[in-house]
């Protein structure tokens, strides 16, 4: 079963490896919940709750959710020495960090009733199990130069990939202790053990600039893929493992 959904503003995709009725009936559960995240974390909407809070929410007014989210990023941007911000014009946007929180907690959902199942929301994927053929979910790496081409597949089963650029949105990303944008490299791929992990990092190490591979590398469960404006790529060392 496979269905795909525009929310959010993006494709968001679910398949479950399972011819069952009640796959379906997942599905939707699913776009109904990243619905409601839209709803509620979009600085597009002005009701939204984000909005709300940019408009002068008290604090102690958050949603649980929101409150969860916020000390996720705070928790993030110490981890990564400040590369990851949410505080942009004096406006708060946790876009970095909802979208791979909001599949992860979507997948966490769908993973008590189905053990293979993959979903995709605007490029960020998390994968549980395996596909119907009962291999590991193949997922391509664009060429940012040419996105119909693929220039890397790997197969991932239990993890999360996650890509950073500027090749669709062009240059909307800045390093937040120079407050200058990133320009180089045009794309970088994070595989974590979820798409919370893996979308997090991914947005911090391109903040980094060329030095967001290098961060990768150091950190223990993630493996990366950086593409530069010459078209050079430069991994980690263990991602080939991944590589079909």
């Amino acid at each position: 079963m496979k269905k795909t959904a525009l929310i959010m503003g993006m494709p968001i995709t679910v398949e479950i490896a399972s011819e069952l009725h009640e796959a379906l009936d997942a599905i939707d559960q699913t776009f109904i919940y990243f619905k409601e995240i839209d709803k509620r974390f979009s600085t597009y909407k002005k009701n939204s709750e984000i909005s709300k809070m940019n408009a002068g929410l008290d604090r102690l007014k958050w949603s649980k959710d929101m409150v969860e989210v916020m000390n996720l990023c705070q928790e993030t941007k110490t981890e990564t020495n400040g590369y990851f911000d949410i505080l942009h014009n004096n406006q708060l946007d946790p876009s970095g960090l909802v979208k791979g929180w909001a599949i992860y907690k979507a997948s966490k959902r769908l993973v008590s009733n189905f053990s293979n199942f993959y979903i995709e929301a605007g490029g960020d994927i998390q994968v549980f199990g395996y596909n119907n053929q009962n291999l590991p979910w193949n997922i391509g790496i664009r060429n940012p130069f040419n996105i119909d081409e693929i220039v890397k597949v790997v197969g991932l089963s239990n993890a999360g990939i996650a890509t950073s650029g500027n090749y669709i949105r062009g240059t909307h990303v800045y390093n937040p202790i120079t407050k200058k944008s990133i320009k180089n490299p045009v794309s970088l791929t994070v595989i974590g053990p979820d798409i919370y992990q893996a979308d997090r990092f991914a947005t911090a190490a391109y903040a980094m600039g060329l030095d967001g591979i290098k961060y990768i590398e150091g950190q223990p469960d993630l493996e990366g893929y950086m593409i530069d404006k010459n078209g050079l790529a430069t991994k980690t060392s263990n991602f080939e493992r991944y590589v079909i």
